[in-house]
């Protein structure tokens, strides 16, 4: 049978998805973390990968899932909170607009699943089911081994148990909770993810009616994350938008690197930080430096982070700013403080090792 012969649609799948293959999987296995240090993976959205020198892997917001597929009937669900905010029917165009750089099948350890928040874009069953069925254990804070436990606020354990996570594998948390995993620290902080108020559990029609209400349960629906590591404090605003309460967070915790949900807004919609918001959140918690993330995921939010850093030069000497961005990559490494001072991230380009062998070229100038 000849090549394309053998070829179908799912081995064409089979064969490139996901895109990066186990390629990150292996360099996140193989990273030995310096003392002093945290090393940092961007998976796309707010998904974060933390590794630490005391061996603790941690994931916030790790999610395996796509947006729009196909333009259906043109309509979006009457429930879902976009459409609760705004009244809009028409079928939002949030298609996945970056590869998946992880296979969360590939993992072979991690010691902690936490979520900021029960929206799709930031939990999955893909990722829970993987952790459950290959059995993998850590240890509590007396070394005892037990299993991997899935960490976040009431919501999201219920969309956890939903798909099948046993209860007694899951810590709900809210704001003021702390807990340790290995030698990282977790503080629960409260959350601004305004969007999360208006989710309903009902996306149909009989959604419940949040209007004249005054919204109790934030902290059941969402939280942020300061994880404090050996390499520096980091601080996770899930989905979070601005808040003059982070001035709060900011006195109150030592905070050296920050997390914040950027995008460029349409019309009509107000779900994701702007470029002004972002060093508004960063000057307000104190931090050294702060990373926009989420702007890459969906197409109909795209932002380009150079605008956070044409504002940035604009404003910082006027306003005499302690901080500095860094523009990511998803899928790249960031380690603190080690790269504290880099202001923008590059994939690495390779062929280091050019010349090291000889050339097999005709004569040398070909070269």
């Amino acid at each position: 049978m000849s090549k394309v012969d053998e070829i179908t649609r799912d081995s064409w799948i089979m064969s490139t998805f996901p895109e990066w293959g186990t390629w990150l999987n292996e360099e996140i296995e193989n990273e030995e973390v310096k003392p002093g240090t945290v090393a940092m993976w961007w998976l796309g959205c707010t998904g974060i990968w933390f590794k630490t020198p005391g061996g603790a892997n941690i994931t916030i917001d790790l999610w395996a899932g796509n947006g729009k597929r196909t333009h259906g009937d043109g309509k979006m669900k009457v429930g879902h909170q976009m459409a609760n905010m705004c009244g809009c029917r028409n079928m939002q165009p949030n298609l996945r607009a970056v590869p998946f750089v992880i296979d969360p099948f590939a993992i072979k350890q991690v010691d902690a699943v936490l979520a900021t928040h029960y929206h799709q874009d930031h939990m999955s069953a893909e990722y829970a089911s993987h952790v459950l069925k290959s059995g993998m254990t850590t240890v509590d804070e007396n070394g005892n081994e037990i299993p991997v436990p899935f960490i976040g606020p009431k919501k999201s354990v219920e969309l956890w148990q939903k798909w099948g996570v046993p209860a007694d594998r899951c810590i709900t948390v809210k704001p003021g909770d702390t807990f340790k995993i290995k030698d990282i620290e977790i503080v629960v902080l409260d959350s601004f993810d305004r969007t999360c108020i208006t989710t309903t559990d009902s996306q149909g029609p009989d959604r419940e009616d949040l209007r004249g209400k005054c919204p109790t349960d934030m902290d059941d629906k969402a939280v942020n994350y300061l994880v404090k590591t050996p390499g520096g404090n980091i601080y996770h605003s899930g989905d979070s938008h601005y808040s003059i309460y982070y001035a709060k967070h900011g006195k109150d915790y030592d905070i050296d690197v920050a997390f914040g949900s950027y995008g460029e807004n349409p019309v009509g919609m107000q779900d994701k930080m702007t470029s002004v918001d972002i060093l508004r959140m960063a000057e307000a918690l104190r931090t050294d430096v702060v990373i926009p993330i989420h702007y890459d995921v969906w197409t109909n939010f795209k932002a380009d982070p150079k605008e956070i850093e044409l504002l940035y030069n604009y404003k910082k000497d006027v306003l005499d700013y302690k901080f500095h961005p860094f523009i990511w990559d998803v899928g790249g490494k960031y380690v603190y403080p080690t790269d504290k001072a880099k202001r923008q991230y590059h994939y690495r380009r390779g062929f280091e090792d050019c010349f090291e062998e000889e050339p097999n070229v005709p004569y040398r100038s070909v070269l």
